[in-house]
């Protein structure tokens, strides 16, 4: 039996579900969810997504931090984080559902969608002859647990894959490069490049002039990471340019999107609301609950962050 509550808070997640699918796991965790959190004193763990501001101060029992999804940069920036375990969600159906995202977005550029939409709203038949996936080169920047099942699948479809990380990978099918040294030879065959890559005070803001400037003049962009890797308004001077041909964006500096932002007006842009790949609670109750358990046993915990890193 765990030691204490769990307060819950999310704006996008539905917390009686996350409660069943805990209950599942921990029958007895009391389980409860912002606003009604009880007595603080009682609350030794949180499973949270972008909390407001003094959430923490809250709970001075607090023994685990249980961020509900892959990407920390959030919480860790917070001036209110306790000096506490923090625990991201890696669930393998996080990656599956990625890896479809990715999937998706480059088969689209791959087999011409946006220029059939395009000709559909002029009623125009246009006709443009497939290609063989191996004439087209994709690269995934990030090659962690997201990036490095997205450069898989892409691989078994056939493509020419490409992998850039700060650090040195290896994965079958898939011709990598490492550190910023390697990073223009990477970026200068792609006909799209992936984003994958966490935000970290290295990577953030990294997707600027220079490095869309080393992508092949009509390439494709497709970010499924965090929206401050990008320089936006880098990106949009290049799709002005055309340099740049298309971009598929899932994560935003600001987010929800400004409804004066530039990208609603680009018909190149396809944009989605942040959700390529989200925490599930069926498949990720399993890893909360058991590092719960560790934390009140005094074990090492599974997926903790290391605020040094940023991830």
């Amino acid at each position: 039996m765990a030691e204490g509550a769990l307060v819950f808070y999310s704006e996008v997640d539905i917390g009686p579900t996350w409660r069943d699918a805990l209950h599942h796991w921990m029958p007895d965790l009391d389980v409860r969810i912002w606003p009604d959190v009880g007595d603080p004193q009682e609350v030794r763990y949180v499973m949270v997504w972008k909390p407001p501001e003094g959430f923490f101060q809250a709970f001075p029992n607090l023994s685990l931090i249980v961020n509900l999804g892959a990407g920390v940069d959030a919480i860790l920036a917070r001036g209110d984080l306790p000096d506490v375990p923090i625990t991201r969600v890696s669930d393998p159906h996080m990656s599956r559902m990625m890896a479809s995202y990715v999937v998706f977005a480059v088969l689209r550029y791959y087999r011409d969608i946006p220029e059939f939409e395009r000709a559909q709203r002029r009623s125009e038949w246009h006709y443009i002859h497939p290609r063989e996936p191996d004439e087209f080169t994709v690269g995934v920047m990030g090659l962690g647990e997201l990036g490095r099942r997205a450069a898989e699948e892409l691989s078994r479809w056939g493509f020419r894959m490409r992998g850039w990380a700060r650090s040195r990978h290896e994965i079958d099918g898939v011709e990598t490069f490492a550190g910023p040294d390697e990073l223009l030879d990477f970026l200068s065959a792609l006909d799209i490049a992936v984003v994958l890559l966490p935000s970290t005070p290295d990577t953030r803001g990294m997707i600027d002039r220079t490095v869309l400037a080393g992508l092949p003049r009509g390439a494709k962009l497709i970010n499924a990471a965090r929206g401050d890797l990008i320089d936006e308004a880098a990106l949009v001077a290049a799709l002005d340019s055309g340099h740049i041909a298309e971009a598929t964006l899932d994560a935003f500096q600001t987010e929800p999107l400004p409804a004066d932002h530039p990208f609603w007006g680009m018909e190149q842009v396809l944009i989605t609301p942040h959700l390529a790949s989200i925490a599930l609670p069926r498949s990720s109750a399993k890893q909360i609950a058991e590092n719960i358990r560790r934390v009140d046993r005094g074990e090492a915990l599974m997926h903790q962050v290391d605020p040094k890193r940023g991830y």
